[in-house]
């Protein structure tokens, strides 16, 4: 035997005993289940994208345009009312004195806008999406420090749920992730942080509207203080009931409303500096600082609290982020809004050292009398643009709320095909609208409502200074002595001014801490029974022997069509559908027992929302079916749910037959290490066959056309790119598809085409009748209130009314 012929052999028997390993292990993937996930569609990853990536400099400089118009509203009118606030008792006692505020507004808008927001907190978003939850929602994902237990593997492989960290693992950064993990006072602490956070930021919508209109409407006070109310309270409503036709229409014309604000005050701020005194750009010397301090002692640490209204709105370029990018909001804020500022505080300082006695309304008299209506109009135009960002602001954040289950249900309508993130609320919107009246007409005038406003401002940015903290330690593991820098600067600059605001808590600063702790009550009320009742349903849910019996029972009765049965239970079966039962001795021929879940991420794919996992016996056509959105998703309405459910459903089925079935596809996987081997066996030039076997590592080389699907462990099947094997019908050629699998989509075919029922248990949920009096209070009164008082279930989700099944129960938490 020749050489030749024992090397053909040699390769023939390799290829041989490849393939047949090939089929072994093809056999064994029904054995790659987890005990009780679901699998398959969560397989489905797309690459993930952020707003920061593959934007050109034209887009870019595009989104930095029209963030000034929707971002900068809010601190961009701050030069209205910032020195009147200062000096409250209207009076200067010494020039020195406007040096060492302007000093201080200064350095102020240096460090905190510009230095902790635009080129730190910035990049703590959550794939382009800013504010607070986007910061929890981080740290949700990173660390398990959610309240509610219904984490799954699957979760992990969705295209946005993980940011790219740094390689190397920091024992430090572990330490501090088991201590959140393992602490439930440090889950509870972050998450009274964040609906804390959101709170004060509702609070912004109701004060930033009055004390930005009041203030730009202050132009006409010779006409006296009812009539600056009067005209307020008017466009207030007005603004209010224009809400529902959203902000998409008006998106671009905000940019240049905005723009010419900043030209007007930056160019009369330089006019005054250049008339009256360019000593006052002295004030970039931190020296006044400490000047006026050591001169006023208490009243000039008192003095803060108008101070820090200069940079109310900072919050806001994290948290309108989503809209635009990280370097738009870095270019227009340091390119138009910090010069124009600058300019307008150096200016209005160059004035009052020539008339200190106009420092009550500082803005109007240094504005030269030619252009002095002309400024009136765009200053009431910026303002209800101000007002505008917050309230929109205060719907988004409420939306968010409601997706992680914090707030109670209500309507929720998307304004805009273009930006998901701008929602309308009726319910939120009135109850603001009267709120704002109230203030409006209870304060009357801005350095009042200033008491109020600071602390709602101050109070956000301490909390985000230490959520970002702790996002620099477990995700980002920077270093110690950065951390540390980052912590006490921000924390000890924003801790000095909250302790000023809150001195001025009787003048009007009990305002945002009484609607926040409202807020709170509510929101960690709804937050608490949720959890709770979701603990009792995983505590009483359906065993697989009662399903088993059900299914050998005689007296149940089959009806034509696809049931959902509602749950917010995740893993397992609820013990509603025993009551169901009970009541109803009978099922449809397709039953979908659909589970709501909200991922502590932005957004899910439309291709990665459905998980689907069937329960045994597979004749019975019952099914588990998980569908996630993100905090920004919106939930369709009821045909288009049905449709894609029912087409997630028939891929479901499709690829379990083809799983089952042996000799499909000619490639195997290995399920722990995810390496994926492909024999190629090809004649060379000389007529011999030579073997290569090629290793592949499935995500770091996306240039591939085609890679086959990859098994991970938890049992889901991974499409890449090229040829769509998790979720595409496309990616099965005809022949592949088995008669018993067609069958079985023909059958859920026709059971949607004789309609959908939707099965909603309706849980009354109460004490148990050993609770704590408290405890009682809480579940009996407070949640009962709040659960007759907003949106039913089938409201919140788009549910027919003619198609629903309704059956009670009673929760004993």
């Amino acid at each position: 035997m020749t050489k030749t012929n024992q090397m053909e052999m040699a390769e023939e028997a390799q290829t041989t005993e490849v393939e047949t390993k090939l089929k072994d292990r093809k056999l064994s993937w029904a054995r790659l289940r987890r005990v009780d996930s679901l699998n398959l569609e969560a397989g489905r990853v797309s690459m993930p994208h952020s707003h920061t990536s593959n934007i050109n400099w034209k887009r870019t400089l595009s989104l930095a345009f029209q963030s000034v118009g929707v971002v900068y509203g809010d601190i961009g009118t701050s030069p209205l009312y910032v020195y009147a606030s200062t000096f409250s008792d209207d009076t200067i006692h010494e020039n020195e004195d406007i040096l060492g505020v302007l000093s201080l507004i200064i350095y102020t808008i240096v460090l905190v806008p510009m230095i902790k927001y635009v080129f730190i907190v910035l990049r703590a978003n959550d794939h382009g999406d800013g504010g607070t939850f986007a910061l929890y929602s981080l740290l949700c994902r990173y660390a398990k420090v959610s309240l509610i237990p219904n984490d799954q593997p699957e979760d992990s492989q969705l295209s946005n749920y993980k940011l790219d960290t740094p390689s190397s693992q920091l024992r430090r950064a572990q330490e501090i992730k088991e201590k959140m993990e393992s602490s439930k006072t440090i889950k509870i602490i972050l998450f009274l942080v964040t609906i804390l956070g959101t709170s004060m930021v509702i609070g912004d919508g109701v004060l930033t509207p009055c004390i930005s209109v009041l203030s730009a409407v202050s132009g006409i006070k010779s006409l006296g203080e009812d009539t600056v109310v009067g005209v307020s309270v008017a466009i207030l409503i007005v603004l209010f009931s224009l809400q529902r036709l959203g902000t998409d229409k008006v998106g671009y014309a905000f940019a240049p409303v905005i723009i010419l604000w900043f030209s007007f005050i930056g160019g009369i701020g330089l006019f005054n500096l250049f008339k009256y005194d360019l000593g006052v750009l002295r004030a970039f010397n931190p020296k006044y600082i400490i000047d006026y301090f050591k001169r006023n002692g208490k009243q000039g640490w008192i003095s803060l609290g108008g101070v820090v209204l200069c940079i109310t709105g900072a919050e806001a370029m994290f948290a309108d982020l989503g809209h635009f990018s990280v370097r738009a909001i870095q270019i227009s804020f340091s390119s138009i809004v910090f010069p124009a500022l600058l300019a307008a505080y150096a200016g209005q300082a160059a004035y009052l050292s020539k008339f200190p006695n106009d420092v009550s309304d500082t803005f109007y008299k240094s504005v030269p009398d030619p252009l002095y209506w002309p400024m009136f109009v765009v200053a009431v135009a910026a303002a209800i643009i101000a007002s505008q960002a917050m309230i929109s602001a205060a719907f988004s954040i409420v939306a968010q709320s409601l997706s992680l289950n914090c707030f109670p249900r209500v309507k929720i309508v998307h304004t805009s095909a273009k930006y998901e993130g701008q929602v309308y609320i009726p319910e939120i919107n009135y109850m603001l609208m009267v709120a704002c009246v109230i203030v409006t007409l209870a304060f009357k005038t801005t350095e009042k409502i200033g008491h109020a406003y600071g602390i709602a401002v101050v109070a956000v940015m301490v909390m985000t200074t230490c959520m970002v903290t702790l996002i620099m330690l477990v995700i980002w593991k920077a270093r110690i002595l950065l951390v540390t820098l980052f912590f006490f600067v921000f924390g000890t600059i924003e801790l000095v001014y909250l302790s000023a605001v809150l001195y001025k808590f009787k003048q009007g600063g009990y305002l945002p801490l009484a609607l926040s702790f409202v807020l709170m009550v509510a929101m960690g009320t709804w937050h608490y029974v949720h959890r709770e009742r979701y603990l009792y349903e995983l505590k009483n849910k359906v065993s697989s022997e009662y399903i088993r019996q059900l299914a050998t029972n005689a007296n149940m009765n089959q009806l034509p069509g696809i049931g959902l049965l509602y749950s917010e239970l995740v893993q397992g079966i609820p013990p509603i559908f025993p009551h169901f039962i009970s009541n109803i001795p009978s099922t449809h021929s397709v039953l979908v027992f659909v589970s709501i879940k909200s991922i502590p991420i932005s957004k899910v794919a439309i291709e990665e929302r459905f998980l689907f996992r069937q329960i045994e016996p597979q004749e019975y056509r019952m099914f588990r079916c998980v569908v996630r959105y993100g905090y920004k998703d919106a939930i369709v309405e009821s045909h288009e749910f049905e449709r894609q459910l029912v087409e997630h459903l028939k891929e479901f089925i499709r690829h379990e037959y083809f799983i089952h079935e042996p000799g499909n596809i000619e490639s195997t996987f290995e399920p722990e290490n995810i390496q994926l081997s492909t024999l190629l066996v090809e004649k060379d030039g000389k007529g011999r066959r030579s073997t290569t076997v090629h290793v592949e590592e499935p995500l770091q080389q996306p240039n591939q056309s085609f890679r086959a699907p990859r098994v991970n462990s938890s049992g889901s099947i991974r499409s890449i790119s090229g040829i769509n094997l998790s979720n595409s019908s496309a990616g099965m050629a005809p022949a592949q598809v088995s008669k018993g699998a067609e069958d079985e989509i023909q059958f859920v075919q026709k059971a949607m085409e004789k309609g959908v029922v939707y099965l909603l248990g309706e849980t009354e949920v109460v004490a148990e009748p050993n609770s704590s009096w408290f405890k009682r209070l809480v579940v009996n009164h407070v949640y009962s209130f709040l659960r007759k008082n907003f949106r039913k279930g089938e409201k919140f989700l788009a549910i027919p009314r003619t198609r629903i099944l309704r059956v009670g129960m009673t929760y004993e938490i």
